[in-house]
């Protein structure tokens, strides 16, 4: 018996809208299973059971992509230059600093993509099949299309499957749809429109069996299944350049163009004071080589990796070097609810008695760990207690699942996960279930099924036999004739009441459940058992509940300036209760639904984009929808990040400008993402914001270090060159400065720890590049200041008989002792430098004094001497080059110190 269906039609099918039996022949599946000639001529036809990945990248092509900066190529080209020139020299020193950043930053890389390689928990998925009249259990990617599946409770589903028979199912299909909460299943055919969230026939690749168990046909395998279509989507999309990247692409333009402009004029300049062509081009050869900072790359790639180690060790790992700083430059989270900001555990959080009384029940999850308080927080005790004791026992022998605590003190669950939330609350009372179900011994039960959405256990207590039963408010309240009232009476049902509580507590976002209990009558069938009329004993409202520390992360995303908004595929109001709680927003008019969105296929629709903006928390929409909420928000100026666990998150994270995985989540989600949060923790996100922020200011400081002491070089020749002087520094001692000095001390530099008050600031403006105004202003204060006492010391030596060698080895110890000075004013662009705590950066430290100390060995070893045409130096001149040295610091201290005192409104970058 075989099939001629296709890859493609195993795709489009609506199997959710034949009946089971029309499935199974369409795809040729025999209730015995298929034999083993026809599974291998199906494989051969739709390939393995397994998702479509990109091939990671080789050593090889990692270390290739170090050289694609437009910064390396401004570099490369001035080191070619340099040989076409016989400049060997400058060309050696400029090749190696290349060589060297693409080291580092190949490094970081693959050991951050191994870091997440081994994140992933590659276990072997095994399914249980019929083939050829047999039952076998096979590795997942074996499975093909009409083969026969049997699942049970905690079995992962291996592909796409249309459900023939089940027993009590119940699905968590959260990493798909995002729903929060178990899905029961059943076979029925159903209509052909419906969403996959609502397809209860269907079994998903990747969803997990809590409870039950089921028979099915296989209807789709690999790519062909939804979870395969979603990461076809990721593998073939584009991801988002990080902020980073597109700021030193902006700079290293720029940069490129004023040496251009630079060694043009001065080209010009000292051609026209007739000096040869040849000697023109060398010395345009020399400034621009001295202009364009070499150490940057690797500066930059150093303040990366540190960024990088530091966030490992706030539980972010880091996939891509460049997308380090990019936390700190998102000015806008678009965070998954389930799992992410929530535990993606039901968890019983308020009863409500027929008294009208109401409880808290503290602790979250599957443990018994909390208790059960009053409304106003204070503990409980006589009938209260009584009443609460009741209706946990009726939970508890209603009950299919199991949750027991360990030797070693963990909690261990199986079943329904809201069985085992009511078992969590039975322990939070001080009961024992396995106690209560040993003292109370079934006769008959009716289980739990999503037809009837009530579960029923008859049981013996001494002589009389009773009923437990737990299940949807609207099915059990019909069988209820009377409830509990104080003192353990039982007075009539009060419909209205009941109705009152139970609409409180759905408007707050619960799932809510009735218990209630009775007195059997006669006997009891254990074939065919019908309920007698029952005593409601109360409500229970169970909802997933926020992780402890999410709310004052999401506080500090806010005093950042970052923007928190919720993107979910759960039910509105229970979307609307979670943000109540974070404070991300109170009000319903700011939840937008999916079916509100609409269908637009072009976010930069100005319908969509409003409707975007308008809302802060977005419930029940599909992969697709979220994927069109990131671009919109892209496409209105915000930076994005996109967090999520899910497969169905996959597409917004690849989208979004830095995507946020979850590092429990699915392969896919962990494969797409540029960073991945190993502890789950909301939290974590916001410390890698932190991180991302003292990465950015870091390399802005090495920035302005470098291009500063750069400029004060440029503008030194100029100055000199127009006045008529000689070259104050000589190009080889131009490499000296800008690779051995500044070389050591951008390097410590980037080692700097972060400014406390980093997440007071807000977000930078998405269009500000790293060159600010305030860059500007520091740049060219301090830059001038050192090139025109340079440059006075230089026209000095020479005015007062000072031969050019002596004269330009003191020009040269200024420069490097200014470098030394000047690096302690990049430590802040806004605080005093003597207001920065030394024990932020000892490296700092020993890379001045190890700069230093290099120059002063130079001065005295003869191999040196020659090279860089240097000779020692007295005391008396030391001393007077220090004070003249001084001078950029406190020319700084005055500026910052004025900004200070600017009034509020005045803005400078």
């Amino acid at each position: 018996m075989d099939t001629s269906l296709s890859p493609e039609e195993s795709r489009t099918t609506a199997w959710h809208a034949l009946q089971a039996e029309d499935a199974a022949e369409k795809l040729a599946s025999p209730d015995g299973g298929l034999m083993d000639a026809e599974v291998a001529r199906r494989r051969g036809i739709f390939g393995e059971n397994a998702l479509p990945q990109k091939r990671p990248p080789t050593v090889l092509e990692v270390f290739l992509r170090q050289f694609t900066s437009p910064l390396i190529y401004v570099l490369l080209a001035a080191g070619i230059i340099s040989i076409l020139f016989a400049d060997f020299t400058d060309a050696v020193f400029i090749f190696i600093v290349i060589l060297i950043n693409a080291v580092i930053g190949t490094f970081q890389e693959v050991k951050a993509e191994r870091s997440a390689t081994a994140l992933q928990q590659m276990l072997k998925i095994y399914a249980r099949v019929r083939r050829d009249g047999r039952e076998a259990t096979v590795p997942a990617e074996d499975l093909v299309p009409g083969d026969r599946v049997v699942l049970e409770s905690g079995d992962r589903v291996p592909a796409d499957v249309r459900i023939v028979r089940a027993q009590s199912l119940a699905v968590d299909e959260s990493l798909l749809t995002g729903e929060s909460h178990a899905i029961q299943k059943r076979p029925d055919a159903l209509d052909a429109s419906l969403p996959l969230a609502d397809r209860l026939n269907m079994l998903y690749a990747g969803s997990t069996i809590m409870s039950g168990r089921t028979t099915g046909v296989v209807v789709a395998t690999g790519r062909n299944t939804e979870i395969g279509q979603i990461a076809e989507t990721v593998t073939a999309s584009e991801m988002g350049k990080p902020p980073l990247v597109l700021r030193m692409e902006d700079f290293s333009k720029k940069i490129s163009i004023a040496v251009l402009v630079a060694t043009g004029v001065l080209a010009i300049i000292v051609l026209g004071q007739g000096v040869p062509p040849l000697e023109v081009f060398f010395l345009a050869v020399a400034l621009a080589v001295s202009a364009i900072p070499e150490g940057l790359p690797v500066a930059l790639t150093v303040a990366l990796s540190i960024a990088t180690s530091r966030m490992a060790g706030r539980n972010v790992i880091v996939r891509f070097l460049a997308a380090v700083e990019s936390l700190g430059s998102c000015t806008l989270i678009a965070s998954d609810k389930t799992g992410t900001l929530t535990v993606n555990q039901q968890t019983a959080r308020v009863v409500a008695l027929p008294t009208g009384e109401m409880f808290s029940v503290t602790g979250a999850g599957y443990a018994g760990e909390g208790e059960v308080v009053s409304e106003e927080g204070s503990p409980i005790s006589g009938p209260a207690r009584s009443r609460l004791e009741h209706l946990a026992r009726a939970a508890t022998i209603s009950n299919e699942a199991a949750l027991e605590r360990t030797d070693e003190g963990d909690w261990t669950h199986r079943g329904d996960a809201i069985d085992v939330a009511f078992l969590a609350l039975t322990y939070k009372l001080g009961l024992d279930p396995a106690g209560i179900r040993e003292r109370a011994p079934a006769v008959a039960e009716i289980p739990f099924e999503s037809e009837r959405r009530y579960a029923a256990v008859w049981y013996r207590e001494g002589e009389e036999t009773l009923v437990a039963v737990k299940g949807a408010v609207e099915t059990v309240l019909p069988f209820c004739r009377t409830m509990t009232a104080g003192e353990g009476r039982e007075v009539p049902l009060d419909p209205d009441r009941v109705q009152e509580d139970l609409d409180s507590l759905t408007s707050r976002g619960y799932r809510v459940l009735a218990v209630a209990h009775g007195r059997a009558e006669g006997e009891v069938s254990a074939e065919n058992p019908e309920l007698p009329p029952l005593e409601l004993l109360g409500l229970v409202g169970f909802i997933d509940p926020i992780r402890p520390d999410v709310p004052d992360a999401v506080r500090r995303c806010r005093d950042a300036g970052v923007d928190v908004v919720m993107v979910t595929g759960d039910h509105p109001a229970t979307a609307l209760a979670i943000a109540r709680e974070l404070e991300i927003t109170d009000s319903p008019d700011e939840v937008v639904t999916g079916a509100e969105l609409g269908d637009d296929e072009i976010p930069t629709f100005s319908e969509f984009i409003d409707r975007v903006q308008g809302a802060r928390v977005f419930a029940r929409v599909t992969p697709l929808q979220k994927l069109r909420i990131v671009e919109a928000y892209r496409e209105s100026g915000a930076y994005v990040a996109v967090t999520g666990d899910g497969v169905n998150d996959a597409p917004a994270l690849r989208s979004a400008n830095i995507g946020v995985a979850m590092g429990s989540g699915t392969d896919v989600a962990k494969d797409t993402a540029s960073l991945i949060v190993t502890d789950d923790d909301f939290a974590s996100i916001v410390a890698g914001i932190e991180e991302g922020r003292y990465a950015y200011d870091n390399v802005r400081k090495v920035v302005y270090l470098l291009v500063s002491t750069g400029f004060a070089e440029v503008l030194l020749f100029l100055i000199a060159l127009l006045i008529g002087l000689p070259l104050p520094l000589l190009a080889v001692q131009l490499l000296w400065l800008n690779l051995v000095t500044n070389g050591i001390q951008d390097v410590a530099l980037a080692f700097e720890g972060g400014d406390p008050r980093v997440m007071n600031r807000p977000p930078r403006r998405p269009e500000e590049g790293i060159f600010n105004r305030l860059m500007i202003e520091e740049t060219v204060i301090s830059g001038t200041v050192i090139a025109l006492v340079a440059l006075g010391t230089w026209y000095w030596l020479l005015s007062n008989g000072w031969d050019e060698f002596a004269a330009r080895n003191l020009v040269v110890l200024l420069v490097v002792l200014f470098e030394n000075f000047h690096v302690f004013n990049c430590r802040s662009e806004y605080l005093s430098a003597f207001r920065v705590p030394i024990s932020r950066n000892y490296f700092l430290i020993a890379g001045v004094i190890a700069a230093q100390g290099i120059h002063i060995l130079a001065l005295y070893v003869p191999f040196l001497q020659d090279v860089l045409q240097l000779q020692p130096v007295s005391l008396v001149e030391w001393l007077v080059l220090l004070a003249l040295a001084s001078s950029v610091v406190v020319v700084m201290e005055i500026f910052k110190a004025v900004r200070r005192h600017r009034p509020p409104g005045h803005r400078t970058g």
